[in-house]
């Protein structure tokens, strides 16, 4: 047996092939590249038109909605693709089978199992009819005498029963599903070119333009250029204000025809950008440093200005300012991203300034007013529709001083409604459904050192983690609360619960008063002891816990008055014998004994359960790493960006007395309804009491920054360990006099240790 390759000759095979390469291309096409349901898209818009309506991205998504025709095109070229393949389908489905099971009864047309007489008359008529010597098929002829022989013949029946075959077993034959032609000595010349033309020219020509395209941008599709560029100038700027962060930010070469297609630079520039520079008037046009003197620098940051300024422009160069302004929210990223690229390596190298914090705030900074289109020194209230400047007056006068969006939530119904008056009752509800549409984030912090005994103990180079859980609302479900925020005998179930969970002890403080109870209780034994003996050193001890005030102490003195009234009483009408066995000393003993079981048990409990808030913690982290979330939350209101904007924020630790950063801006993207985002930063090597700030920015929306305070207190490292090493438990006496002597010593020291308090 051997194997035999063969080319189509008849060319059937070669629909097979043809058929499944169709069909791979087709179906995965199908599925990705479909139109989606343009209907919910337009149910989505529709959702949005009540807040949304005035906002220019808004107004631009309906029109594209309405006037592309990709979509047709895609579906048009889909259907025609699945038109190919169904004909393709049907074509092989009539082919004929060429390689059939051999049968020897169908090609004598006899049935199967017909008797020998038979297959000899019928062999005796076929014979006659397709005897080449009679002018029959020769290749009939001998289909029908090998069909004859097997049916007559005992090996060449043996044969085909076993092999399939009646001359025995057969080399195996495969089909190249190509036509034979493609390999013909005449088309060799026309096969070489085409196989040449498409792996030597076109695919070297499509990888050598992918990778080159892909060598010139970052991860975050910024060119490489323009993150060089900003690194040198915010390295050569440490302290870069707004008005240079323009210049930075506009001289990227996005904006450059030259590296980007989609920046044109127009003949009417020349006329139309110099007449912009004079509305605008200073912008430091003469400046004649490099690339900020540029044709293409210039341009951009004028148009960028025009935006900030809320200035019509002409048509010719609105498109080009909206190209500017939509790439700016990107840069404006790729802008932090570096500042903290160079923080870090002054932190770690030194030898040079690391960017000032106000540079890295300006850069989140001039993104809000980029996305809201307004200037600095303008007021927040100027992002809500039919808001003008002269508007203002009424909002910051003496009677109401609005000066932000918290200010106007805050306000009763009846005073902002007098406040808007001028506004209308129709314009005046859209306002409101616009107010309530902005977002209200709730910030809880927890400050804590992960993979440590004592989470909750800071020591020096500890690497600190502050895990901040962020929780997202809408602005109206925020004033609707404070409204109707309950009294605190009528605080909801939930209100308590968390409240209780406040006030519940970490298993650190159970440890200091467990251990508080135990030097309470040689405190008890001193005092008795020393009454045994004599009741001159009694009326010192109650002076003492006089002394300090403390309750605890008050109710110790009273109870060890009582305990020796009754040793007396038990003494008198005892001999020694029961009296030794059944002493105080022995019964606070065991009493001790019993406190400290319970605060192990207790401490036992707690431990347990901060494991399983540890263990549940990791494998929530962990299930964040492997979830890929969508960076779809919430659409911006922006009256004048042209393109649809999510909400996304910074979250970053500073300290305000040093102005640096503690940890590097984390830029949360996910936050649809609730997010927890751990932001970690090493412990100072000094010990002493910190204070820092944990800040959340947002990247579209001015006067929506929140500020909380975050205080640490960082100890030395030996310090738990010292602690523990001194701790009481771990003394143990040899003999029942040196216990004594132990309890004797500890209780004079105490008792010192009360007088110095006391001084």
């Amino acid at each position: 047996m051997g194997q035999q390759f063969q080319y189509d000759d008849s060319g059937n095979t070669f629909f097979y092939f043809l058929t499944s390469f169709v069909g791979l291309i087709v179906i995965p096409a199908t599925y990705y590249l479909w139109p989606r349901d343009q209907n919910a898209e337009q149910l989505r818009l529709k959702s949005l038109r009540r807040v949304h309506e005035r906002c220019l991205w808004y107004r631009l998504r309906l029109m594209k909605s309405q006037q592309s025709i990709v979509p047709t095109l895609k579906k048009a070229a889909l259907l025609l693709g699945w038109a190919v393949f169904l004909f393709l389908a049907y074509k092989v489905s009539k082919l004929d089978r060429e390689y059939q099971e051999y049968n020897p009864y169908e090609v004598l047309n006899l049935d199967a199992g017909a008797s020998v007489a038979e297959i000899k008359k019928q062999y005796r008529v076929l014979s006659l009819k397709y005897h080449p010597d009679k002018g029959g098929d020769e290749a009939m002829f001998m289909r029908i005498a090998k069909a004859y022989s097997a049916l007559t013949n005992e090996e060449s029946r043996q044969n085909w029963e076993n092999y399939g075959n009646p001359d025995g077993p057969s080399a195996t034959r495969f089909g190249i599903a190509l036509p034979a032609w493609i390999v013909d000595q005449k088309n060799s010349m026309l096969v070489l070119l085409v196989y040449a033309l498409a792996f030597m020219v076109i695919l070297p020509v499509v990888v050598g333009t992918w990778w080159y395209r892909s060598i010139r941008y970052s991860g975050d599709q910024i060119l490489i250029n323009t993150t060089q560029l900003f690194m040198h100038f915010m390295y050569k700027t440490p302290n870069m204000n707004m008005k240079r962060l323009t210049m930075v930010l506009t001289a990227a070469f996005e904006f450059d025809p030259r590296s980007n297609k989609e920046a044109t630079i127009r003949p009417t520039d020349n006329i139309e950008v110099p007449q912009l520079i004079r509305e605008l008037g200073n912008i430091n046009v003469k400046k004649k440093e490099p690339p900020f003197c540029y044709p293409y620098s210039l341009k951009a940051r004028v148009l960028l200005l025009a935006h900030l300024a809320r200035m019509e422009v002409s048509e010719e160069l609105e498109e080009d300012q909206r190209f500017v302004v939509r790439k700016s929210p990107a840069l404006l990223q790729e802008m932090v991203n570096v500042g903290c690229q160079l923080t870090m390596m002054a932190n770690n190298r030194g030898g040079f300034h690391a960017p000032r914090l106000v540079s890295i705030e300006n850069c989140m900074k001039l993104s809000q007013m980029v996305v809201q289109g307004l200037q600095e020194s303008k007021s927040p209230l100027l992002q809500l529709p039919h808001f003008e400047e002269e508007h203002l007056r009424y909002c910051i006068s003496k009677k109401y001083k609005v000066r932000s969006i918290q200010d106007l939530v805050s306000l009763k119904d009846s005073d902002r409604r007098n406040m808007l008056r001028f506004l209308g009752e129709e314009k005046y509800d859209e306002v409101m459904a616009v107010l309530g549409s902005f977002p209200h984030i709730t910030m809880d912090i927890k400050l804590q050192v992960l993979d440590d005994e004592d989470s909750n103990n800071i020591t020096a180079g500890s690497i600190v983690t502050v895990t901040v859980t962020l929780t997202r609302k809408r602005m109206s479900v925020s004033w609707f609360r404070v409204q109707l925020l309950p009294k605190p005998s009528e605080s909801p179930q939930w209100f308590q619960q968390g409240e209780a969970n406040k006030s519940r002890t970490k298993v650190w403080q159970n440890k200091n008063k467990a251990a508080k109870k135990v030097a309470k209780s040689k405190k008890k034994k001193l005092t008795k002891k020393k009454g045994a003996g004599g009741m001159g050193q009694q009326p010192k001890v109650e002076k003492q816990k006089q002394a300090n005030g403390n309750v605890a102490g008050n109710e110790a003195v009273a109870t060890t008055k009582e305990e020796d009234e009754e040793a007396s009483d038990r003494g008198s009408d005892s001999d020694d014998g029961e009296a030794n066995k059944d002493s105080p000393s022995e019964r606070d003993e065991e009493s001790d004994k019993q406190s400290d079981t319970e605060v192990d048990e207790i401490a036992a409990d707690d431990e347990e359960q901060e494991w399983k808030a540890l263990q549940q913690s990791i494998q929530r982290r962990e299930r964040a790493l492997l979830e890929t979330k969508s960076k779809i939350t919430h659409p911006v209101y922006s009256l004048y960006f042209p393109e649809e904007k999510q909400e996304w924020w910074w979250l970053y630790i500073v300290d305000r007395k040093d102005q640096t950063l503690v940890s590097m801006p984390y830029h949360v993207c996910t936050l649809r309804d609730a997010e927890e985002v751990e932001l970690k930063f090493p412990a100072p090597s000094k010990t002493g009491n910190y204070q820092y700030s944990v800040i959340l920015r947002s990247d579209s929306y001015l006067g929506l920054d929140q500020i909380k305070p975050l205080k640490a207190m960082v100890q030395h490292g030996h310090m738990a360990k010292q602690i523990l090493d001194n701790h009481p438990q771990w003394d143990i006496p040899e003999t029942e006099e040196d216990e004594e002597d132990q309890e004797d010593s500890d209780g004079i020291e105490e008792s010192e240790d009360d007088d110095e308090d006391n001084d």
